[in-house]
């Protein structure tokens, strides 16, 4: 069976699930591959609007896989040219929903700092334990970490490597939402369900628009999200929403 495989559980949503439970879930250079392509074939996929990617219940990933990096020399590294692979993921225009049990470790947490929405059981935990094996993260987690929790939350976790709790990731901005182990993937499908039937191209604006605006100054960020919403009212889906208000009635989203 695949490492990496791709359901379509719901209507307009698409589930990645990671199907290493042998490794946690650990990120191979394989599973690096599958991730890639999935997120690239359904970037393309227009009967896609959201996608969930999870583990299983034990994990979500463990981080990378050791056995297979010890060895590797510096421009070994370099040649891999992983940040590509990632990339596929990052530049993803539909939104992501992690949904994330147990560990999210190391290349794990960067998984799912990649992800637009995390949804995490209570038992789940958050952390860069790259320091313990000498190197550190170098897959966006002094990055993205950062830009979630803060410059003092985030030394703290890379530099010491310990894990933090769900709800620990809460209170500091790591998480969307918190719930009971049993309910994240129910919970990440019913978010990535509702998020299907709204319009997709405002969508898929409202994530560009949101994520170039976080690293640009707020003048530029308003005047991206100022030409977006003017764009916006050239779209069918405009219309149909609009109308459909006027006459109380569910609109009928095509995505143009």
């Amino acid at each position: 069976m695949s490492e990496v495989l791709v359901e379509r559980p719901r209507d307009g949503v698409a589930l990645v699930r990671i199907n290493r439970p042998e490794a946690r879930n650990a990120l191979n250079g394989r599973v690096r591959v599958l991730l890639a392509e999935a997120f690239t074939d359904l970037a393309k996929d227009a009967d896609v609007r959201a996608i969930v990617v999870t583990g299983d219940q034990n994990a979500f990933a463990a981080g990378a896989d050791i056995k297979e990096m010890a060895g590797v020399g510096a421009a070994d590294m370099l040649l891999r040219q992983a940040h590509l692979l990632w990339q596929a993921i990052a530049a993803c225009p539909k939104p992501v929903i992690a949904a994330v049990n147990g560990f999210a470790l190391g290349g794990g947490c960067e998984l799912a700092m990649h992800a637009d929405i995390i949804i995490a059981g209570e038992g789940a935990q958050f952390g860069q334990p790259e320091i313990r094996v000498g190197i550190m993260p170098g897959a966006g987690g002094t990055q993205r970490l950062t830009r979630a929790v803060g410059k003092f939350k985030a030394m703290m976790m890379i530099l010491t490597g310990k894990p933090v709790s769900a709800r620990e990731a809460d209170a500091m901005g790591l998480v969307s939402q918190v719930v009971p182990d049993a309910e994240v993937l129910d919970t990440a499908l019913k978010t990535a369900e509702t998020i299907a039937a709204m319009p997709p191209v405002a969508v898929m604006q409202i994530k560009e628009v949101l994520l170039a605006g976080m690293d640009a100054p707020l003048s530029t960020g308003l005047m991206l999200e100022r030409k977006a919403f003017q764009l916006l009212f050239d779209t069918r889906d405009q219309k149909e929403g609009m109308q459909a208000f006027i006459e109380k009635r569910k609109p009928k989203y095509e995505g143009r």
